[in-house]
């Protein structure tokens, strides 16, 4: 018998950001795919997490930045869904897996860079594109990108450049992706405080009160602000929203 939960595939979901809307997703009554890297037992974790709120999970690893493994990724994907949803499908993609490499532009290097674009843009063209035959016609794909990406903060030029392309993507998905019902929008986080940038939190003692003083909503966001933005782009209440960059920033830079 079919599971009547949706099921959402999460990359980086094993911790930040990404555990935050497994969790959230799961609260809202899905099924949740945690896709991670390297972090094993923090991915079984989430998954005993979602298990505990009486939704089903299954943790998968995965370099978001080797293409070349994609393929293989998917029949594993396939497989899971089978044995454990008996299904063929899965409703929704969040593209969430990142990586650091915050550098000065004229000192940014060609591997950072390289870095930067496999996980941010490269991985997510095309994780994305080979998703598409097990992503569910109605389904919703969110893809992560950046307050960064429309207020300028030296030291992530290259990163925040990635995640204007994902903002221009998003647009071409949803334009191409909608004669099959499915919903393509960006998300830009502001500044979270997760143990993704915790690093920079905390070798700049300042830096909270700046963020707090330039945020209309007068503090530095965290992971939970996010989730609950990812589920309801999930929900059915959200199926007239496509194509669209949608800043859960507090209101930085306004």
């Amino acid at each position: 018998m079919e599971s009547a939960s949706k099921i959402a595939l999460v990359t980086g979901g094993s911790r930040g950001l990404g555990k935050n809307m497994a969790l959230r997703l799961a609260e809202k009554g899905n099924d949740v795919l945690i896709v991670y890297r390297s972090k094993a037992q923090e991915a079984a974790e989430v998954v005993a997490a979602i298990e505990a709120l009486g939704q089903k999970a299954a943790a998968i690893q995965l370099d978001t930045s080797d293409v070349k493994s994609f393929d293989q990724f998917f029949i594993q994907v396939s497989g899971i869904l089978k044995d454990k949803w008996n299904r063929d499908s899965f409703d929704f993609l969040i593209n969430n897996a990142g990586i650091s490499r915050p550098s000065v532009f004229p000192e940014t290097s060609e591997q950072d860079f390289d870095d930067l674009m496999n996980v941010h843009f490269k991985g997510v063209y095309f994780l994305s594109q080979k998703a598409l035959p097990l992503l569910a016609d109605g389904g919703r794909i969110v893809n992560l990108s950046t307050g960064l990406a429309r207020f300028s903060t030296p030291g992530y030029a290259a990163y925040a450049s990635m995640k204007g392309a994902i903002d221009t993507l998003t647009r071409y998905m949803a334009k191409e992706l909608g004669g099959r019902g499915i919903t393509v929008n960006a998300l830009a986080p502001g500044a979270i405080y997760t143990d993704f940038n915790s690093e920079s939190f905390d070798s700049h003692p300042g830096l909270t009160d700046f963020i707090s003083s330039i945020t209309a909503l007068g503090r530095v966001g965290k992971p939970n602000d996010i989730g609950g933005v990812v589920a309801f782009l999930c929900s059915e209440d959200a199926r007239w929203i496509t194509g669209q960059r949608v800043e859960v920033s507090g209101g930085m830079f306004l």
